[in-house]
């Protein structure tokens, strides 16, 4: 199918949605928020960072940070384990930060 949107044209959309998740995606960075597994995900093909959370419950929330951008996501869904961000522009990886808010209260970063 191929990407949908590249750099800024991608920032507040969905990664799956516009082609911009799978294979080509990796793990930029990684902290852990209690037993709640926090990413910052990297897309080099369309130019986008998001925020990922694995292993959590419902009211995690998770948001990913690029100088003043910021998106934020959720898990709502009862038994849903997994929640993430839609996309920000970036140039590089590192620019992006991802930070976590747990539903028992417990907060945590990437660096």
């Amino acid at each position: 199918p191929g990407v949908k949107c590249a750099d800024s044209s991608c920032t507040g959309k969905d990664a799956e949605a516009m082609g911009c998740s799978g294979d080509l995606v990796t793990t930029a960075k990684t902290a852990t928020v209690g037993t709640t597994t926090l990413e910052v995900r990297y897309s080099k093909a369309c130019g986008t960072a998001w925020g990922r959370i694995t292993g959590g419950v419902p009211g995690d929330t998770v948001r990913v940070t690029v100088g003043k951008q910021r998106q934020t996501g959720d898990i709502t869904a009862v038994g849903d384990t997994i929640g993430y961000t839609p996309m920000v522009a970036v140039r590089g990886p590192a620019q992006a930060r991802a930070c976590a808010t747990l539903a028992s209260g417990q907060t945590g970063c990437t660096e």
